[in-house]
């Protein structure tokens, strides 16, 4: 058994790489899709996605969760708000890393945890520890001087920090899995984006038929490139902790921001390179508390086991 649970949280293990590891990669992919425009990629992506999980649950043979949740307006409506909102993030991303913006686009996922913390706070009344408390306040500080190197705020960061932590707790009240919900949400977003491309076609400026066949594979791709690292995260999430899998989000930032300065080359005064340095070093004050309160916890556990099993009465 123990052999068969190592074996599994290996599995794990190499799953949460792929999964961060094609999160963090994909800036490589999108410029491929030129000369098609930001709007268009994301339509496609929504309309492949769609072909590409109804395929996959075809093939696992999971609907039961389709009639459940059209009998649920309250949640088919909470994953309407998923759809709304995860759609601004893949646009603006989309967008942001074909216009030379990749080490910003990084930034709001480094940032993304810090924002989770701060909607908990403001939305559903949470109490921080002290530690979190510090790690929000220097994440706050980073954004300052950030917006001092930029002359502006980091809005793209901003945007995508905020409509993904936004849609990371809309998924959590919705609780579906990640395929499910995949399927849901690209469901709602299939008609417009499908009639997009339609009008697109119409006025004869749908790249994906005038750019040849090759073009049309790449854009018709899109629905791997984001169905698969979300296959890969699920693969992951039953297998290792969830303080394993924090650790492993960081990945794709850091990826992302590798490529915008090594791949990109795109400049960091020292100015930009003080701000992430502040968002690094928040991003430390936070990891460092998670899994100290994570070992607190299991420690606390190990000791209530031992006073229930010293309490259990003796049989004679």
């Amino acid at each position: 058994m123990a052999g068969k649970s190592k074996g599994e949280h290996r599995i794990g293990l190499l799953n949460g790489f792929a999964a961060y590891g094609m999160w963090g990669l994909v800036p490589l992919f999108w410029p491929l899709l030129k000369p098609a425009g930001a709007v268009e990629i994301l339509a496609h992506r929504m309309v492949w996605s769609l072909v590409v999980v109804a395929v996959a649950l075809l093939f696992v043979r999971r609907w039961a969760w389709a009639g459940e949740l059209l009998r649920q307006p309250r949640r088919l409506g909470l994953v309407a708000v998923a759809a709304a909102v995860i759609t601004v993030n893949w646009g603006v991303y989309i967008w942001a890393v074909n216009s030379g913006h990749v080490v910003e686009s990084s930034l709001g996922y480094f940032i993304n945890p810090l924002v989770t913390i701060a909607m908990g706070v403001l939305l559903l009344k949470e109490r921080l520890r002290p530690a979190q408390w510090a790690a929000v306040a220097t994440g706050f500080a980073a954004v300052v001087v950030l917006t001092v190197g930029y002359g502006r705020p980091p809005w793209i960061s901003l945007v995508l920090a905020f409509s993904f932590a936004t849609y990371g707790l809309v998924k959590k009240k919705v609780a579906l899995g990640g395929l499910e919900s995949l399927a849901a949400e690209t469901a709602i977003q299939f008609l417009p984006a499908l009639g997009y491309l339609l009008w697109l076609g119409g006025h004869g400026d749908m790249s994906f038929l005038n750019d040849g066949p090759g073009h049309a594979v790449l854009l018709a791709s899109t629905g791997l490139v984001t169905a698969l690292p979300l296959v890969c995260f699920g693969a992951a999430a039953i297998r290792v902790p969830l303080s394993t899998l924090g650790l492993l989000q960081y990945l794709a930032p850091v990826f992302q921001f590798l490529l915008g300065i090594l791949y990109f080359h795109e400049a960091m005064p020292p100015e930009r390179w003080a701000g992430f340095a502040l968002v690094w070093l928040a991003l430390v004050l936070l990891t460092a508390d998670a899994l100290r309160t994570a070992r607190r916890t299991r420690a606390s556990l190990v000791v209530a086991r031992g006073e229930r099993a010293e309490s259990a009465p003796v049989e004679i």
